[in-house]
């Protein structure tokens, strides 16, 4: 039994749709699939249909922007099965309002070196809750200002944190989401620690000293075999789930990777789904106790 814990679809910064991803995962021959578009639920319904359909089974999932406000610096939190998804709505919106802010003015900076039609980049965005990086990208390729995504002229204009073209705001603060994720009785697992530099490493710490993760996203391609035997103490140390996920885009990847290329082992997904029916049976228990 394994499981692709991390993938996106068009519903965010993914190029494929749902279906095609359930049934991609189905090939791989996984047992489990969690969509984990960023900032919206949208897929659950339609994926638990089809993923009851193709032999999948699809775990209701979200991948939360925050922000570590010590730092400066942004966090990614995964949200796996919340049994009062309405909770997190607000907090959903409010993220996706703040990305969407961000690409209209990355868009006017990027119009202001390249003469594209702002309906260059919108056409790209069918279906999604945001506008992203990748979408411009795929304008600016589409015109032939840039043979591919992520390049010289992705590295010059939006590489994190000087891009010239890069903007970025505050989201919401990473406790103030872990509080969010628990409170609509979901399961919180930080994403890839070392995808923003190493960044989130010490808060890492800090969270796991607070209480307030249930996982650590171990395997997944921005971390070196040292750095997932780092990781994976950690979990043993404090009784967190491992997951792993391959944190796939399709045709937006930064980098080359599929659905199945990083999984969580049977061992981690019966701590998830343990964590997940305690969740649910705290929502039968009389409100005195």
């Amino acid at each position: 039994m394994k499981g692709d814990l991390h993938c996106h679809t068009t519903l965010s910064d993914g190029s494929m749709g749902i279906e095609e991803v359930i049934l991609q995962a189905k090939r791989m021959g996984l047992d489990h699939l969690a969509i984990t578009d960023h900032d919206t639920l949208s897929s659950s319904n339609r994926a638990h249909i089809l993923g009851d359909r193709y032999g999948v089974n699809v775990i209701p999932a979200v991948e939360l922007s925050a922000w570590d406000k010590t730092r400066g610096e942004k966090v990614h939190i995964l949200c796996y099965a919340p049994q009062k998804p309405d909770r997190l709505e607000g907090l959903c919106l409010k993220s996706c309002s703040i990305r969407t802010e961000c690409a209209k003015d990355m868009i006017d900076k990027v119009m202001e070196r390249y003469p594209i039609p702002k309906d260059a980049v919108r056409m790209y965005t069918k279906g999604s809750k945001s506008i992203f990086k990748q979408h411009i990208m795929r304008a600016l390729v589409n015109y032939g200002y840039a043979t591919e995504f992520y390049g010289e002229v992705n590295d010059r204009l939006f590489s994190y944190p000087d891009g010239e073209c890069l903007v970025t705001r505050e989201y919401p603060d990473v406790n103030f989401v872990l509080d969010l994720i628990h409170s609509s009785r979901g399961v919180a697992v930080m994403a890839h620690p070392y995808l923003f530099g190493g960044g989130n490493i010490e808060l890492l710490d800090e969270l796991i000293e607070k209480g307030k993760l249930d996982g650590i996203e171990v395997d997944h391609f921005s971390a070196n075999d040292e750095q997932r035997e780092y990781l994976r103490s950690k979990c043993a140390e404090h009784g967190l789930i491992a997951t792993g996920g391959s944190d796939f885009h399709g045709l937006y990847n930064q980098v080359s990777t599929y659905i199945g290329s990083c999984t969580t082992d049977e061992e981690n997904l019966a701590k998830l789904f343990d964590l997940i029916q305690k969740n649910k049976q705290s929502l039968k228990k009389p409100a005195n106790q």
